[in-house]
């Protein structure tokens, strides 16, 4: 259990309701297979093997959101709708007109739905209730999106906004790499992608940045929208300028922590889990810090 993108949100510290609480709520949203007609369904799924909705360890929550969905190629409709409209014209000796070819789509999309073949995705989220953080493993905001507006649906009112800091992380990006200094605890990488105010682009990947080249672009009016960092030797990611992390990879000397310790899958999920969560919440609050805290009215 590790992820590997964070969209990042924050909920009001030591969050009201309990593990137990939640996962009733979820219940009653639970994923249910699609019907032969339905072209998607959404909803929870246990993350775990224990079939729990919501996995607590430790006063940590780990959720889940299943969505399945019938794959039928709008190509493929159009074509045995051309096909149809074809034998129309020839069996008939008249034309088939547009809206009898959009109502054949219609006709023909119910009769393939059933036959579709079914995808799907499961969308992982963690919520710490103690330190107030919603952590959504998406690579995509969208999907985020998704997650939490399904959660606020089952959860009315769930107090999740996205986090804010002081610094924008584009700005704060630009700084540490222009003075070569970066936040205490951090380390910068080989990757980076730097924007013009014509929103021209330029990427590094695996290239020294501590040569002339990329202050160069900096002083040239250029900023930092992507930047590969280190976190205390532990943590290795990619910041973007939406405040999303990408590419998130656990270094090996936290998994050998480890090792050893689980008997079983089940141990060896809820350690990782644990482990997880524990260098989570010490990275995000190092990341908050160097991007100068959050606004005033944070509770």
């Amino acid at each position: 259990m590790w992820f590997r993108n964070l969209q990042i949100y924050r909920l009001p510290r030591n969050l009201e309701g309990s593990s137990e609480a939640l996962d009733e709520s979820l219940a009653k949203s639970a994923l249910h297979p699609c019907g032969p007609t339905e072209p998607q369904c959404v909803g929870w799924v246990p993350p775990s093997r224990s079939g729990a909705l919501v996995h607590a360890i430790n006063r940590q929550w780990l959720v889940a959101l299943g969505v399945e969905q019938r794959l039928l190629p709008t190509t493929i409709v159009r074509q045995l709708a051309a096909d149809r409209a074809k034998t129309i014209e020839e069996a008939e000796g008249r034309r088939v007109g547009r809206k009898e070819l959009r109502d054949l789509c219609e006709a023909l999309t119910i009769e393939l739905m059933p036959r579709a073949f079914i995808r799907r995705r499961t969308t992982f989220g963690w919520i710490d209730p103690i330190n107030g953080w919603l952590v959504i493993d998406a690579g995509a905001q969208a999907k985020a999106e998704e997650f939490l507006e399904h959660l606020r649906k089952t959860v009315d009112g769930f107090p999740a906004s996205l986090l804010k800091t002081a610094l924008s992380p584009s700005s704060a990006m630009t700084g540490w790499v222009a003075g070569n200094e970066p936040p205490p605890g951090f380390t910068i990488d080989q990757d980076i992608e730097l924007r013009s105010a014509e929103n021209a682009l330029i990427r590094y990947t695996r290239h020294s940045l501590e040569g002339k080249e990329i202050r160069e672009h900096i002083g040239e009016g250029k900023v930092v929208t992507r930047l590969g960092m280190t976190w205390n030797d532990r943590i290795s990611f990619v910041l973007d300028e939406k405040l999303q992390i990408k590419r998130l990879s656990f270094l090996d000397i936290i998994k050998e922590e480890t090792d050893g310790l689980a008997e079983n899958e089940d141990e060896r999920f809820d350690l990782d889990f644990t482990l997880m969560t524990g260098e989570l919440t010490h990275l995000l609050e190092a990341l908050v810090t160097a991007l100068g805290g959050e606004p005033e009215g944070r509770t």
